[in-house]
């Protein structure tokens, strides 16, 4: 609240919302309106964590060893996605070059030394 006076117009304006807007969670995804187009399906998509995994600190607090857990946890969970969402994962280690570069390239890699 000490902060709403700056941060609260900066975030209504961002995303285009009232003063007095509340947020409400629906996970149904048949309410889900847009323009998805059967024809046009998903090539590829990021998935990016930002919360805690059970049994694991969050990312920046957590060793080398707990984040290769974190990583074999998520392989193992991602080869079991149905096939409508499977796809290739990419460890970050040992990749062969040329895969690197082109995901580079196809901009779902950051460059090395990309302070971002």
């Amino acid at each position: 609240k000490d902060f709403a006076p700056v941060f609260d117009p900066i975030i209504q304006e961002y995303h285009g919302i009232k003063p007095d807007a509340k947020h409400t969670s629906d996970m149904d995804s048949s309410k889900i309106k847009g323009n998805i187009v059967p024809d046009a399906p998903v090539h590829s998509t990021r998935i990016r964590v930002g919360r805690s995994i059970d049994g694991f600190g969050l990312s920046p607090g957590i060793t080398k060893e707990q984040r290769v857990g974190v990583e074999k946890l998520m392989t193992t969970a991602v080869k079991n996605f149905p096939e409508d969402l499977s796809g290739n994962y990419y460890p970050l280690t040992g990749m062969d070059e040329k895969v690197r570069q082109q995901l580079v390239d196809d901009h779902f890699l950051f460059m090395s030394g990309d302070r971002n």
